[in-house]
């Protein structure tokens, strides 16, 4: 699938493809025309295509900087689509700075961050939402995640998208024999047929719009930050979530005065959680900047876990604790009740009825946590362990409801107007949303920043 129109590479590029520091092995990439000849400048011969070639590789003086595996990829067999020779170096930082100058030297520029995934875009080797699910895989937050970024590099997600988009299709050249045959007997778009075909296309819709969202989840988790009143068990209850102990806990109210974050796995969903400052005036700064940043972390949550100490014995109190923390929440952002310290009100750690929907825990045992676990998974609208799962991004979700937009508005002319000509400029809507989906229409400003997010080498 073509991306937009760019001049081809004439520069070659080189980055260490392996992540900066120490290590047993560093791998330098190299990508464009001028590859076979540094590689005869560098090894003293253009290695054989495709095998790991044992090479020193050369000074500017004949002298071997270093002994390593350089492999050859011979365009247009290579992850870029061009000339690409890798050198497997030993892995000191000094030793790859050296190696790099000296491919500088020879002609070589330093790539840009994602420059090489980029080139392998353009040259198509791979699609935009295929090359975005590389970075996506480096990035994984859970091993589910990185499944997912796995099934969409191999393209099922982009062939989802180009089904629907040939659906799509097959829609515009219905409308389109409607406009240009209006004098036929049968009535194309009052036909029977088509109605069934815009049903398939909106279920097709529906499955790609679910797969989407779990495609999002996966990929960017949900944030959940831990509210309440000094001494409610927030930091208790991370503690308990992360498995070990994250966060102080004492007896002495506003211990906790700085947002602390923590990584969860959920059935591969990733959740942040944040333990935040308890909730109060304080003549205390510290205390203070800590309940600013706690108010300010609720303000960019996706949920929160509102955690009250169910064992005062002032019902009143316990009711105006958690009204208080409850004024602070912003408006619409949703939350469970967490109610804490239960195994002293003799009530039983789990889910409970009500609304909200709360949960009764005991942080300081882990009782009451599998409820909590399964609630921010329901929250979350979460399904876990679908073998069809990939990795998706919001630009993609966006685009996909852009989409379903203008194929809403298509059935609206056809049932409200029969306007076929309108339906049709609707229906070529839905196919440029799609299509920006996988680079097939989009611009260089949005490639610009796709690809400034990943790392350099890759």
């Amino acid at each position: 699938m073509p991306g937009p129109e760019q001049p081809p590479a004439t520069d070659t590029i080189v980055a260490c493809a392996t992540p900066a520091g120490r290590g047993g092995v560093a791998v330098v990439r190299i990508s464009g025309p001028a590859v076979p000849d540094l590689a005869i400048a560098l090894t003293g011969a253009l290695p054989a295509p495709r095998h790991a070639t044992l090479a020193g590789f050369l000074d500017a003086a004949g002298e071997a900087l270093d002994l390593g595996l350089a492999l050859y990829f011979p365009a247009p067999h290579s992850y870029t689509g061009e000339h690409v020779l890798e050198l497997h170096a030993h892995g000191g930082p000094v030793l790859v700075d050296a190696l790099i100058e000296r491919i500088v030297d020879l002609g070589a520029r330093p790539a840009r961050p994602g420059e090489f995934t980029e080139r392998a875009f353009l040259n198509d080797k791979l699609d935009l939402a295929q090359a975005e699910a590389i970075a996506d895989l480096i990035d994984a937050g859970s091993r589910a995640a990185a499944r997912a970024a796995g099934r969409s590099l191999r393209g099922d997600f982009s062939a989802a998208v180009l089904a629907l988009n040939e659906q799509v299709t097959a829609l515009r050249t219905w409308v389109e024999a409607a406009i240009d045959f209006p004098d036929e007997d049968i009535d194309f778009l009052d036909a029977d047929e088509l109605r069934t075909r815009l049903a398939e296309v909106a279920a097709s819709f529906d499955a790609l719009q679910a797969t989407a969202r779990q495609g999002c989840l996966l990929r960017d988790g949900l944030q959940v930050v831990i509210a309440g009143r000094p001494n409610a068990g927030k930091s208790s209850l991370l503690n308990a979530l992360a498995g070990y102990d994250a966060a102080i806990v004492t007896a002495v109210p506003g211990t906790t005065r700085d947002v602390l974050r923590e990584q969860l796995d959920i059935d591969g969903l990733p959740i942040h959680v944040l333990d935040t400052a308890g909730l109060r005036d304080s003549a205390d700064p510290v205390e203070r900047e800590g309940v600013r940043r706690a108010r300010a972390a609720l303000a960019t949550a996706d949920h929160a876990l509102v955690v009250v100490d169910a064992s005062q014995p002032d019902p009143a109190a316990l009711a105006a604790d958690l009204a208080a923390t409850l004024a602070e929440l912003p408006a619409g952002l949703a939350y469970t009740l967490v109610r804490n310290k239960v195994d002293l009100t003799g009530e039983a750690p789990g889910a409970t009825a009500g609304d909200p929907a709360a949960v009764n825990i005991v942080a300081t045992t882990g009782a009451g946590l599998p409820a909590l676990r399964s609630r921010l998974r329901e929250v979350a609208g979460y399904q876990p362990g679908g073998e069809g799962t990939v990795t998706a991004r919001r630009r993609h979700l966006d685009a996909i409801v852009r989409a379903r937009a203008h194929f809403d508005a298509a059935v609206a002319l056809l049932e409200e107007r029969q306007a076929g000509e309108l339906m049709a400029e609707e229906l070529l809507q839905v196919q440029n949303a799609l299509a920006e989906i996988t680079g097939e229409f989009g611009s260089d400003d949005l490639l610009g920043r796709i690809f400034a997010g990943f790392c350099i080498g890759k």
